[in-house]
């Protein structure tokens, strides 16, 4: 994961200071809005990639001297069937039909947009 926490740092990097050189150029409140959003994600991923190679360690795509078959082995977990992703999805589609028809089923909508979230972040949280 070190390669690619620098890699996204380095595209963090780049959207900043892209923002940065744009906002004073063009003066642009949308564009450089754009360039902050994309610097916050690329940051966010990078700094992700960084915790968990700090927590789990290099692994063989880390090393220049692993071989092939260093990598083998079990690759991740793998969960199995979950109804959250339908419930997220029937909520953020109640919840932008609420943009559409009242504030009523916005709010609906968000609720069980926050239960799916709920349930996908911590369904697997007694592993």
């Amino acid at each position: 994961m070190k390669a690619e926490a620098l890699l996204f740092g380095g595209v963090a990097l780049f959207f900043g200071a892209s923002a940065a050189v744009y906002g004073v150029w063009s003066r642009d409140p949308t564009g450089t809005a754009a360039l902050v959003v994309a610097f916050g994600m690329a940051a966010l991923v990078s700094f992700f990639c960084l915790i968990q190679y700090r927590r789990r360690g290099s692994r063989a795509q880390d090393r220049t001297e692993a071989e092939v078959a260093d990598g083998a082995g079990p690759v991740a977990f793998f969960p199995d069937e979950s109804p959250w992703p339908v419930v997220t999805a029937l909520g953020f589609a109640v919840a932008a039909s609420g943009v559409v028809f009242g504030l009523w089923l916005f709010l609906i909508g968000l609720g069980i947009l926050a239960r799916g979230v709920f349930g996908l972040v911590f369904q697997y949280a007694h592993r």
